[in-house]
């Protein structure tokens, strides 16, 4: 039987940049887009419709909120997927490497698989300092204290569907890529990373582009580092 594959991508006020996201993930390769709005203003979920995306809505703002919402629907199809991508819709990532992220999943050399954009080639500009700062605060952490090899928090990601619900994920804010990468340490999972392109996202960042959104953001996670320990 051939491998289900679904991709999950939150959104907010992204109808500028998801059309572009949908059209360059290869079709070939996958089963479902699922859009998750949280609470978009403009008009991101005409255009992810009219792209031929599945749109589910999460009134309740945040990251994990959304993520959630996009696994709820999953889990209530007649059949499951075996592999759930994750991909922001704000155009930074390249969909189109995804099938370099799955294929450790398809060949069983890992249950998880991080794009890593500290691997990859990153254009000047897409990460601000506190962001790239940021990344390797965590990274490092959850290597002494978890042991395991991490060098980036990059959204892009695939993951084992069954590893995705043995995580029983609960973060609803910022803390919900990194909870994963130490919820499968702890569980200790099989997991890789494959390097990825990154470019500057279309329209402004709600996270890393405030001040206020970087300081949120950079305590949630490390606050979910401890949390889990």
């Amino acid at each position: 039987m051939d491998t289900v594959i679904d991709v999950i991508i939150p959104v907010f006020n992204e109808a500028d940049a998801i059309g572009n996201v949908i059209t360059e993930i290869p079709k070939n390769l996958i089963r479902h887009i699922v859009v998750c709005n949280n609470g978009s203003t403009d008009d991101t979920v005409g255009v992810a419709l009219s792209h031929g995306a599945i749109v589910v809505n999460e009134a309740q703002k945040g990251y994990g909120n959304a993520c959630l919402k996009g696994m709820a629907y999953l889990a209530s199809l007649e059949r499951q997927p075996d592999i759930v991508v994750f991909l922001d819709g704000d155009y930074s990532d390249y969909p189109e490497e995804m099938f370099f992220l799955v294929q450790p999943i398809m060949y069983h050399k890992a249950e998880l698989v991080i794009g890593s954009r500290a691997l990859g080639e990153m254009e000047h500009g897409a990460m601000m300092p506190q962001q790239i700062f940021g990344n390797w605060l965590a990274t490092t952490l959850i290597r002494r204290i978890y042991n395991y090899d991490f060098t980036d928090l990059g959204p892009f990601r695939a993951i084992k569907y069954s590893s995705l619900i043995a995580m029983n994920m609960e973060d609803k804010t910022f803390g919900w890529t990194v909870e994963m990468q130490v919820k499968a340490a702890k569980l200790g999972m099989k997991t890789t990373e494959i390097p990825v392109k990154y470019r500057k996202r279309i329209g402004k960042s709600k996270v890393s582009g405030t001040i206020k959104g970087s300081i949120l953001a950079g305590h949630k996670i490390l606050w979910t580092i401890f949390k889990l320990i």
